[in-house]
């Protein structure tokens, strides 16, 4: 059985598109199970590990009103980066991922295992909203799967 970035790298090759990251609270998890697949070079261009509010706006685009209004955990940033990160990497489909894994970092209203996916293809910019409840590890590793889903989802949708 294959697992999930298996199958992706197998469509992504299929449908001749490309893929890129811009990742934050994953640190370059998805990357990384992309890139652990052999023949992942025929699709994935590469990603941004954007931790830092600089590194989102300077490299992946992320407007730093949207920064200063919304916060980098927010619908709008992960939308940003998706869509910037689509644009700088050249890529077909862009995922990006922004979220609070813990133990810390909680503020009012943006609890520990609060993320937000975002993703830009031909489509349009999308995000989607999670709330995990494991520790920081067991939260990335679940933001990371949950981006992978998408994208399998969305490739779903255009057979």
């Amino acid at each position: 059985m294959n697992t999930p970035a298996e199958d992706i790298v197998r469509r992504l090759r299929e449908k001749g598109l490309t893929l890129g990251a811009v990742e934050s609270a994953t640190g370059g998890l998805i990357s990384t199970l992309i890139t652990s697949v052999p023949g992942a070079s025929e699709c994935f261009q590469g990603a941004i590990v954007s931790y830092s509010n600089e590194v989102k706006a300077r490299l992946a685009g992320v407007s730093r009103r949207s920064l200063e209004q919304y916060g980098a955990v927010s619908a709008q940033v992960a939308r940003e980066m998706a869509e910037g990160g689509r644009r700088v990497l050249g890529v077909d489909i862009c995922l990006a991922d922004t979220g609070i894994a813990g133990p810390g970092g909680a503020t009012p209203g943006k609890p520990v295992g609060l993320f937000y996916l975002g993703l830009a293809h031909a489509g349009g910019v999308f995000h989607h909203q999670h709330n995990f409840s494991g520790n920081r590890q067991q939260n990335r590793r679940a933001a990371a799967e949950a981006a992978l889903a998408w994208v399998a989802s969305y490739l779903d949708s255009l057979d």
